[in-house]
């Protein structure tokens, strides 16, 4: 088979036959471009399911973070039931439009900028092609997460804001904006970015670490390259979990130096505001007020987040062959 091989090799260089063109194969650049629209694309859908989902769960979690008042669930049920009584039902969904205002890039540029990160680790530890080892894998969670963050962030402060305020003092996102720089000044809404950022860092990490690992182990042990939806969703609820268990005391601490301009205190450091939510209403439920919420709604919003990016990545993925098979 050898020498057959080398003859036709032989014969080929004898003839004078054409190469093909290249502008007929697709360019590695636009290969790239098009992976990179595609994870942007199904990041911004992920991110935006994900969060109408639990909007509602979302805005009472935050109300109770932002003052001091003691969680329960039934505490929590009275005041999805009153807002539902006095606001109608759509208020329980307050505040969503600029969730999607800021989620919607939110989720695009994480999800992208994780894989561009895990292409860029996996061509630096000697990985491409490969799955992460896990330190690498945390890394480019982390990364993605801090990425996203510091690129909307001003979005997660009008979103807060608008979640506890009446709709008579916020009539829409451009009106926040305006509001609170004119009232209180430009950097307000950067305040509380540093526990964002430290909080994103194993939020982010540990999410998309257990995601991508959960998924490895079901490849290495059932043999399926690919886990099925309902898979996914539990290997994503299993992430969230994980995350907003690690980074929600920052979380609290976020919500409240953002939301202090309209709830009449004055946070000026993570350290202080730690301190004093500690001092008023103690260490665990202070700081880890909602949890017990988060828990239900953080597993829901992640799982859906993932899958969603997942099989909308497969879907693109697969328009794009048959399209290309077509031309």
């Amino acid at each position: 088979m050898g020498n057959g091989v080398r003859e036709g090799q032989v014969d080929f260089k004898q003839q004078d036959v054409e190469p093909v063109p290249s502008t007929h194969l697709p360019s590695e650049e636009n290969q790239e471009k098009k992976k990179v629209l595609n994870s942007l694309m199904s990041g911004a859908l992920a991110g935006a399911v994900a969060k109408t989902a639990v909007a509602p769960l979302d805005r009472t979690k935050i109300m109770f973070q932002v003052s001091s008042k003691r969680f329960s669930a039934k505490e929590a049920y009275r005041l999805i039931y009153r807002t539902y009584l006095n606001e109608g039902f759509w208020s329980l969904w307050r505040g969503n439009s600029a969730t999607m205002v800021r989620v919607i890039p939110y989720a695009a540029i994480q999800f992208c900028a994780h894989e561009e990160y895990k292409q860029l680790l996996g061509s630096y530890y000697g990985f491409q092609g490969k799955a992460l080892t896990p330190f690498p894998r945390f890394i480019a969670g982390s990364l993605a997460g801090t990425t996203a963050a510091m690129l909307t962030y001003p979005l997660d402060m009008v979103r807060a804001r608008m979640a506890v305020t009446p709709k008579e003092m916020y009539s829409n996102i451009v009106h926040v904006f305006i509001r609170i720089s004119r009232e209180e000044g430009l950097k307000t809404l950067y305040r509380g970015f540093t526990p964002t950022i430290l909080g994103v860092i194993p939020y982010a990490g540990l999410s998309f670490f257990t995601y991508e690992t959960l998924k490895k182990l079901h490849a290495d042990h059932s043999g399926k390259l690919q886990p099925s939806p309902p898979e996914r969703l539990l290997f994503g609820a299993c992430a969230g979990l994980i995350g907003q268990s690690a980074s929600y005391p920052l979380d609290v601490v976020r919500r409240r130096m953002q939301t202090a301009g309209v709830m009449g205190h004055t946070y000026s450091s993570i350290l202080l505001t730690m301190q004093e939510i500690i001092r008023e209403e103690g260490l665990i439920r202070g700081l880890y007020k909602g949890l017990s919420m988060n828990w239900v709604k953080g597993p829901i919003a992640v799982g859906i987040s993932f899958t969603t990016f997942d099989l909308t990545q497969i879907l693109l993925r697969k328009l794009q062959h048959s399209t290309n098979v077509e031309r």
